[in-house]
């Protein structure tokens, strides 16, 4: 089931609200949302920003649209996880990472306390400030409901555009032939 955005016109009262997070990834999502260029100046006419890395914002208010990247590997990316669906109006799992863990999940594969071991032998770093891990690295929508997915590692700049304008138009996103790829 997919959440339905109400579309707005081009010149309306209200710009759709959407926010963005990175959790356990590369960040190439939301570097390849910035490649759709000057595309982002007739963007910005329709939407307005809300927690982004883009505006710096830290905290997540009420949302129409809500784009997550990264998979979670650790208790603190569940936690902003959970507080960024409880804020938006619909969802994305934008990218590999959000939506089956991406390259972040190879070390599914290993076993995490000799990992950690091998990685630090001198000792694993025990301070409150850092995260506990998570056993294994999990998509998004294990956690969470989600109402779209964007895939692609990254997703491009004119997959986000097509994704985005469909959804703004009130339309259910269609990636067709070349939009969607795994470079």
């Amino acid at each position: 089931m997919n959440a339905q955005l109400t579309p707005y016109p081009a010149h309306g009262p209200r710009k759709l609200k959407v926010a963005t997070v990175s959790l356990a990834g590369c960040f190439g999502c939301h570097m390849s949302f910035l490649d759709i260029d000057e595309r982002l100046l007739e963007l910005i006419e329709h939407i307005e920003f809300d927690r982004s890395p883009l505006t710096d914002i830290k905290t997540v208010g009420h949302c129409d649209l809500g784009l997550i990247e990264g998979g979670l590997c650790n208790a603190e990316n569940v936690q902003v996880l959970r507080e960024f669906r409880a804020h938006c109006k619909t969802l994305v799992a934008v990218g590999a990472c959000a939506i089956n863990g991406g390259l972040p999940a190879q070390r599914n594969h290993l076993d995490l306390g000799r990992l950690l071991t091998d990685v630090y032998p001198q000792g694993v770093p025990n301070d409150p400030e850092l995260p506990l891990l998570l056993n294994h690295v999990h998509p998004i929508h294990e956690v969470v409901h989600v109402d779209y997915f964007l895939p692609g590692c990254p997703p491009s700049a004119d997959a986000f555009w097509s994704f985005l304008t469909d959804l703004m138009a009130g339309r259910t996103p269609y990636l067709g032939h070349g939009l969607i790829h795994y470079d």
